[in-house]
Order: C-alpha cells, then structure tokens, then sequence
C-alpha cells in the first residue's frame, strides 16, 4: 500500500532561494507588545512577513522592502532573529533571514499577497501562526529583553 506521506527534499543542486523578512512590533492599548501577522490568500496561511532577495540584494535591505511591500509600513531594523531554512513546495532549499522591526509609518491595503493583517499579542501570534518555523522566529522575538535594538 502507497505511503500517503510526501517528503519534500531539494532538487539536485537547485540554487539556495535567499529571502527574508521582520517581526513588527508595537505597544498595544493594554502596555502589552503586539507582533503584526499576514495572511496570504495565495497559501491560506498566517505568517510572518517576508519575501525573496533580488540577486545580490542585501538580506537587510530585502527584509526592508519585501515587509513594506507586504503590509505598506516602513521601519527600521533592530536586533536580527533566529533564520530558518526548509525546502519550499517547489523542492528548492530555501533561508529566511529575520529582524526585529520598528515601524515609522505606513499603513496596510491589502493586496495579491497579503489580504489581511492582524496585530497580536505574543500569546495570541504563537497559535495563529500556520508554521513552526514562524514560531521559532517568534519565540527568539520574545526572549529578547529589548526589541529597540
């Protein structure tokens, strides 16, 4: 009887896909930290913003641009977070970067990417999140004493 169980593994000497993203973060109405989830229609998943780095792109600065491209907000960069690394659906080996971000301005429209937004307490964020890995990144956000970097 067939395994009902599919392993994805990275395509023979596929190129590493290179991405990266943030933790937004800001002080809530009740004094408590909120971190900013993204759902993505495509994937119907809730999950850290990020995207893929441009050839030579500097992880930092793509982390910049693929967040403000995503939910419309502009920050700044703090503290970098704990990096994953899993293989995509499309068999490719793939690392995310992250950081702490503070954000300066903006606001979310959503768009082919992102639908909708939510600003969750560490609590709240941790279950809604559809990937481990997201946890993971949360969790090296959250045993940060300060996030301001």
């Amino acid at each position: 009887m067939a395994d009902d169980v599919t392993v994805l593994e990275p395509a023979p000497s596929t190129p590493l896909v290179r991405a990266a993203g943030g933790v937004l973060w800001r002080t809530g109405r009740s004094g408590d930290v909120e971190v900013l989830v993204v759902h993505r229609p495509k994937y119907d998943d809730w999950s850290l913003p990020k995207g893929k780095c441009e050839a030579d792109e500097p992880s930092a600065d793509c982390a910049l641009r693929e967040v403000e491209e995503e939910t419309g907000y502009r920050c700044v960069l703090g503290p970098e977070l704990a990096t994953t690394s899993y293989v995509d659906s499309k068999g490719r080996h793939k690392e995310v970067r992250y950081w702490v971000m503070t954000l300066v301005s903006g606001g979310f429209e959503a768009n082919d990417e992102v639908d909708e937004i939510r600003w969750q307490t560490l609590a709240e964020a941790r279950p809604l999140l559809s990937y481990e890995r997201d946890r993971h990144v949360l969790d090296s956000f959250s045993s940060g004493d300060d996030h301001t970097g």
